[in-house]
C-alpha cells in the first residue's frame, strides 16, 4: 500500500536519499571500512550481494544495515561516518516514522476490531518494537534480464516501510503475476510482513515482493522494518482472534525461532529444486522464506 499525509516532511526525506546516495558514492574501501561479518554474527553494517539465487538468476545488490530505533538500542559506532550529517538525518527520520508506525498499527488494530494499541502492546511497543533500516543499492545492470537486485520473499517483520529513488522495480505478486508497484510522489510503501500475518490469524496477509534492476539507471530503496524483540515476544494469532470456525493458523514461535524455521524451509525449497514462484508462493502460504 502507498501511504500519504504522513506527516514525515519531504525535505527530510530528500535529506535521508541524499545520505543513503552519498554513503554508496564513497569509494569501495572507505565503504568497506563499515563491513557487516556475518560468519560471526555481524549483520549490521555494509555488504554486497553478487550471486546466483535458487533460480540460478544473479542477485545485483550492494547494502547498508543498521538498527535506527529505539535509541537506547542503537550502535552509532556502526553508522557512516560520511556523509557528515548521516547520523543527524537517519535520527530524525527513525523519530518522525516512528510516530507513523504508531499510527499504522493503530489504525490495523481498529481493523481487526480490537483496541486501538493492541497490536503495538503485542510487538514490544515504544521501548522494545525495533526498527531496522536497511539501504538497497541496485548498480546499472548491463543484463537486467539476468538479474535480479533481490529475490522474491516476504519480510519477516511486522510492517515494512519503503522509500526510493523514483526508479521502479518494486514488484509484488499479485493475481498469480509479478505487478510493478507504481510511484506515488511523496508517499511510503508499506508492506504487511510475517509477524502481522501471524499475529492476525492471516487477516493481514504478508506481502510476495521482489526488487528488480535497472539498465539505464541505478536504484535505490530505503527499507525500515519494524520487528518485535527476538525472545521476549512469542509470535501467534491473537486470542481474539481465534474461536469455533476460526482455528489458530500459526503454531506458537518467538519471533527469532520464526526467522529461524523461514531460514530452514528456504533451504528446504531450494534443495528441492522449486523455481522462483513455486518457492515464494510456499513462502507466502506458510510464512517462510
Amino acid at each position: 500500500m502507498h501511504v500519504v499525509n504522513h506527516g514525515i516532511p519531504l525535505e527530510l526525506i530528500e535529506r535521508v536519499r541524499a545520505a543513503g546516495k552519498g554513503f554508496f558514492d564513497l569509494p569501495v574501501e572507505a565503504k568497506e571500512r563499515y563491513a557487516n561479518n556475518q560468519s560471526e554474527g555481524k549483520i549490521q553494517g555494509y555488504g554486497s550481494k553478487l550471486a546466483n539465487n535458487a533460480s540460478g538468476q544473479l542477485e545485483w545488490e550492494d547494502y547498508f544495515f543498521h538498527l535506527i530505533f529505539p535509541p537506547d538500542k542503537v550502535d552509532l559506532s556502526i553508522w557512516p561516518k560520511e556523509p557528515a550529517d548521516y547520523n543527524e538525518v537517519m535520527t530524525e527520520f527513525a523519530e518522525k516514522l516512528r510516530v507513523v508506525v504508531t499510527k499504522m498499527l493503530s489504525m490495523l488494530s481498529l481493523g481487526l476490531g480490537l483496541e486501538e494499541d493492541k497490536l503495538e502492546k503485542k510487538l514490544g511497543g515504544m521501548e522494545d518494537l525495533l526498527m531496522q533500516m536497511k539501504i538497497n543499492y541496485y548498480p546499472r545492470c548491463p543484463q537486467p534480464e539476468l538479474a535480479l537486485g533481490v529475490e522474491a520473499h516476504t519480510d519477516v517483520s511486522a510492517l515494512s516501510f519503503i522509500l526510493h529513488n523514483d526508479v521502479p522495480g518494486l514488484q509484488v505478486f499479485r493475481g498469480g503475476r509479478w505487478v510493478t508497484a507504481r510511484l506515488v510522489p511523496r508517499s511510503l510503501v508499506v508492506h504487511v510482513g510475517d509477524a502481522l500475518e501471524i499475529l492476525s490469524n492471516g487477516r493481514y496477509r504478508s506481502v510476495l515482493h521482489r526488487g528488480l534492476v535497472n539498465k539505464e539507471k541505478v536504484r535505490i530503496s530505503w527499507a525500515v522494518f519494524c520487528e518485535p524483540p527476538e525472545e521476549k515476544v512469542v509470535l501467534e494469532p491473537l486470542a481474539e482472534l481465534v474461536g469455533e470456525g476460526s482455528p489458530a493458523k500459526y503454531p506458537p514461535r518467538t519471533f527469532a525461532q520464526h526467522v529461524r524455521h523461514k531460514l530452514f524451509k528456504k533451504a528446504q525449497d531450494q534443495a528441492g529444486g522449486h523455481t522462483v514462484p513455486e518457492a515464494a508462493e510456499s513462502a507466502a502460504a506458510t510464512s517462510t522464506e
